[in-house]
């Protein structure tokens, strides 16, 4: 059985094997932290796009729900509305990446594309609105499609506005 957005079956795709799991997290973790330094560092032109695909890459701050400090992560985003959309994806993995449940939380973001800083307010599609712009953020990224057929969780999109 597929998910809504897409035709693929979890049959369909490669699951990443579970004793793979704790090391894709850590590698995302490390990766991340030194993505966002080059990013900044550059102002997007060394790390601007992700490496698969090509698909353009912000820099989203955000408050941690537990510990209240400011914490950056590197995200492939759809420019939508005059705003840009965020897809927790977290490559298909069974659970919510801590930056969508911080966001969850706090709501009020800092958006860097390409050096040029906006904030933003993020609140979840519904069902309805995550279908209709699928099309709009599998042309971005195709492997979008992957993700969500590898896993069971209905994986989050983030409709973020300029406040």
């Amino acid at each position: 059985m597929s998910h809504p957005v897409t035709e693929l079956r979890k049959e369909d795709v490669d699951p990443i094997p579970k004793w793979m799991v704790p090391l894709v997290r850590k590698l995302m973790k490390w990766s991340s932290r030194v993505h966002v330094k080059i990013y900044a560092a550059s102002r997007g032109n060394w790390g601007g796009k992700f490496i698969v695909g090509g698909a353009p890459v912000c820099l989203v701050s955000y408050t941690g729900r537990r510990s209240g400090r400011t914490r950056t992560t590197p995200l492939i985003h759809i420019p939508y509305a005059g705003g840009v959309l965020l897809v927790a994806s977290q490559g298909g993995l069974d659970s919510h990446p801590l930056w969508y449940e911080n966001i969850q939380v706090h709501p009020e973001i800092l958006v860097n594309e390409f050096g040029k800083l906006r904030r933003m307010h993020a609140r979840q599609a519904t069902p309805a609105q995550k279908l209709a712009l699928w099309p709009m953020i599998r042309a971005v990224h195709k492997d979008f499609d992957e993700y969500q057929a590898r896993t069971d969780r209905d994986i989050p999109v983030l409709i973020c506005s300029p406040v």
